[in-house]
């Protein structure tokens, strides 16, 4: 028997909806929406590698930064690479696990 693999890319484009609905909270709403597909694709015997991109989230710890350069320092772009990876990985990490939970 053949193993099912399938490689998952989840964009970071893919977690806002559209412009009004761009908040961290929002893009936890899209991300718990995708881990039920993505653990209905695990029930049904697939192995997945989970990747994701971050390109707006970043844009968006940028801005903030700049906006708030007369208060604080800036952060570095990949500083703002790094914060954005580990908080979506974080963001799937919890919602699959969460979503197996549910399932049992």
């Amino acid at each position: 028997m053949t193993e099912k693999i399938a490689v998952v890319a989840i964009g970071g484009n893919s977690l806002i909806v559209d412009r009004h609905h761009q908040r961290v909270e929002d893009q936890w709403k899209a991300v718990r929406e995708t881990c039920k597909h993505l653990a209905g694709m695990v029930e049904r015997g697939w192995h997945l590698i989970i990747t994701h991109g971050n390109g707006p989230q970043v844009g968006f710890i940028l801005l903030r930064s700049e906006l708030a350069s007369h208060v604080l320092h800036t952060v570095p772009l990949d500083s703002c690479g790094a914060d954005t990876q580990g908080a979506i990985g974080y963001m799937i990490q919890q919602s699959l696990y969460n979503e197996f939970l549910k399932r049992g």
